[in-house]
């Protein structure tokens, strides 16, 4: 008897743009592991039925998207910690007919900083932005050992919301952004300024950086954001957001597989797609 293809989905609308299904079948492929992952563009009033209908599909898992991963994350039998922490799953196991809910995007990205050279521990973190990925980045970071993690952003409510999210966070008062970049080992943008058509906007005036830091962009298209040209012109080391979806595409393939990929692997496959665009 031929044994069907496993299959695992990314879900969200829009949907189309998504790099993981050149991500994770090229780690499909390097492991040898008859999957596939298709993309399906779920709108948003069919959220609430769709953990359901995937385990009723027989699907293994799921790569979940906005504007679903806060719905997906109260309709699984259990959460890991992160995603129990954030209210918010990006991740979907289905094994012995039960659904767990995860989040890796803040250890993704800790796993990104690691693997470029940059253990974040005992680091002055600032972060500009408070939205989904900013509070997966201090849920992370709260765990990899950073000295203070500091939120600037311009509504102060949705940044002392990601500030309760670890001990050593604490949210930036107006007017105090550029000094709290100044003074940070690690700069991380987690807003949109900079993407696409943006691409030539900077979130942050580049005068605040300087030589020894290192600046991140969570922003993958383009690559190269305005953000790290200006701080590679200023000595600073940086890392593309390239580096965060990879790594937490990595976790995600443990979770379903067992089998950890090669990262580079995954990066390469990302870029390939992006090639194309």
């Amino acid at each position: 008897m031929i044994r069907s293809r496993e299959r695992v989905a990314v879900v969200g609308h829009p949907v189309s743009h998504s790099l993981s299904p050149a991500i994770h079948n090229a780690a499909f492929a390097a492991a040898g592991l008859d999957w596939e992952m298709v993309a399906e563009d779920v709108a948003p009033e069919d959220g609430p039925g769709l953990v359901a209908a995937a385990r009723g599909r027989g699907l293994r898992g799921l790569a979940v998207t906005m504007p679903h991963k806060v719905v997906v994350a109260e309709s699984v039998d259990s959460l890991d910690p992160a995603a129990a922490a954030l209210r918010s799953v990006n991740t979907v196991v289905f094994s012995d007919g039960a659904s767990r809910g995860l989040s890796t995007d803040g250890d993704g990205f800790v796993d990104s900083l690691r693997a470029a050279g940059h253990d974040p521990a005992g680091a002055v973190v600032t972060l500009i932005g408070a939205g989904a990925a900013a509070r997966s980045i201090v849920d992370g970071l709260g765990r990899a050992g950073v000295a203070r993690v500091l939120i600037s952003n311009r509504t102060p409510a949705a940044a002392e919301e990601a500030a309760r999210l670890a001990p050593m966070a604490e949210v930036v008062e107006s007017g105090g952004a550029g000094s709290a970049i100044a003074g940070a080992d690690i700069v991380v943008n987690t807003t949109s300024v900079g993407m696409g058509a943006d691409s030539r906007s900077c979130p942050i005036e580049p005068s605040s950086l300087a030589a020894g830091q290192v600046v991140v962009d969570i922003v993958y298209h383009p690559l190269e954001t305005a953000l790290l040209r200006a701080a590679a012109e200023r000595g600073a080391a940086t890392v593309d957001g390239l580096g965060m979806l990879v790594h937490q595409a990595c976790r995600q393939q443990v979770a379903w597989t067992g089998i950890a990929p090669d990262p580079v692997a995954l990066r390469a496959a990302a870029l390939a797609e992006l090639a194309h665009r």
